[in-house]
């Protein structure tokens, strides 16, 4: 039987996943729970089910086609009792305007290479490739080592973006096949990383240690979250630990909260819903902080 991947997206022509026009690839699962997560369908490493009301014309198809008798109807849109919810997805596969949608599908090495190849000239003409994400792709360590591999052989630019939060023996097998690793520095505190990610920091920091001392092509990034990590003290231990591993340009990616509607479609919470993105003047004093460490830094837009 072909070995199998949990995917829950398959994004073409992305522009902020690596060098060039990519592919990215996004896994089911991560051991973290970072309370800005833009991505809460990659946290679970199971299928979901993601429920849009606006999408909802009360035709109660979901509810003829629940074999659990789960479904039930509270006004005009479905009430998902999902303590007796299997996951089925028979609601989902009938539903006609994609109110309620599986999230997670398996697929083999060769369904996503068909996926991958369709844009094989735009990465040839941009300088792009595959770029693996989530969740966390070193969460399905085995599959996505042999995905790497096969795009290799395709001759085909391969990136993965990480949290660094695994082994260090996975890391080291993983860098063999990968031209570039987007890795994440969020908070580098071990008691303030395990209170607002769920992890420690140490093995993180650990792992991007080994990558930078043993030449790994390295984007390093920081997600910007006010009043969580974007006090001086913070970015300065952040800034002399880029320069004692010979890293001397940071990606911030600041906080932005378009991704809610995503928590109320998964049933779940969303913590930081008051919080505003950071302002330009907040923007431009953390990059000014990071420059007078002798730290350059890029946005994504």
């Amino acid at each position: 039987m072909s070995k199998k991947g949990l995917i829950f997206n398959i994004q073409r022509f992305s522009l902020h996943d690596g060098p060039g026009i990519r592919t990215t690839i996004f896994f089911k699962g991560c051991p973290s729970s970072c309370l800005w997560c833009q991505n809460p369908e990659g946290l679970s490493s199971s299928k979901e089910l993601f429920q849009s009301n606006a999408k909802c014309i009360g035709c109660h198809t979901c509810l003829e086609n629940c074999p659990e008798g789960a479904i039930s109807f509270d006004g005009p849109e479905p009430v998902n009792d999902r303590s007796i919810c299997k996951l089925c997805m028979s609601c989902a596969d009938n539903c006609p305007t994609g109110a309620l949608e599986a999230i997670g599908k398996e697929m083999t090495i060769k369904e996503i290479t068909n996926e991958v190849l369709k844009d094989r000239i735009i990465f040839e003409e941009s300088g792009g490739g595959i770029t693996l994400s989530g969740g966390e792709p070193l969460q399905q360590l085995d599959f996505v080592i042999d995905l790497l591999k096969a795009m290799k052989e395709l001759n085909i630019n391969t990136a993965v973006e990480t949290s660094g939060y695994v082994s260090i023996e996975a890391l080291k097998k993983v860098s063999t096949w990968t031209d570039l690793f987007l890795y994440d520095l969020k908070l580098l505190n071990p008691e303030k990383c395990k209170e607002y990610t769920g992890i420690s920091s140490k093995p993180v920091i650990d792992n991007f240690k080994y990558l930078a001392q043993n030449g790994s092509q390295l984007v390093v990034r920081m997600p910007l979250i006010p009043g969580i990590n974007d006090h001086h003290d913070h970015l300065r231990l952040m800034a002399d630990t880029l320069k004692e591993n010979g890293i001397n340009e940071l990606e911030l990616i600041p906080y932005h909260n378009i991704g809610a509607h995503k928590y109320r479609g998964l049933n779940m919470d969303y913590q930081l819903q008051e919080l505003e993105p950071p302002s330009k003047n907040q923007m431009a004093a953390v990059r000014e902080a990071f420059l007078s460490e002798g730290i350059s830094t890029t946005s994504e837009v």
